[in-house]
């Protein structure tokens, strides 16, 4: 247990940051737990996997009133078998933020 109380088996979280490209989590092996949420105002299409598009995807994230706002959607994998492959998004002027753990 680190100094906040997380227990993270599998090593730190990563340092989070606005993001705006295509790969949003690399596939790795050691992944504990992700979460993805929207900070922009279109909608974020999410998926398990390579090739994410507006019409091949798994989950929708809506969008914000206004970019940063805290209100864009959230998906995330905290427990049981969590996905450690490629995960991609798409959409129109994405904008998120990853968190891997």
């Amino acid at each position: 247990m680190d100094s906040q109380g997380i227990i993270c088996p599998k090593g730190k979280a990563n340092t989070p940051s606005i993001m705006s490209d295509a790969t949003a989590l690399a596939s790795n092996p050691a992944r504990a737990a992700w979460a993805i949420q929207n900070l922009g105002v279109n909608p974020l299409f999410i998926l398990l996997g390579s090739g994410a598009s507006t019409t091949v995807f798994h989950v929708i994230l809506k969008g914000g009133i206004v970019n940063d706002d805290g209100s864009g959607g959230m998906v995330s994998q905290e427990m049981g078998v969590v996905y450690t492959g490629i995960i991609t998004i798409a959409g129109t002027s994405p904008r998120y933020t990853v968190t891997e753990i």
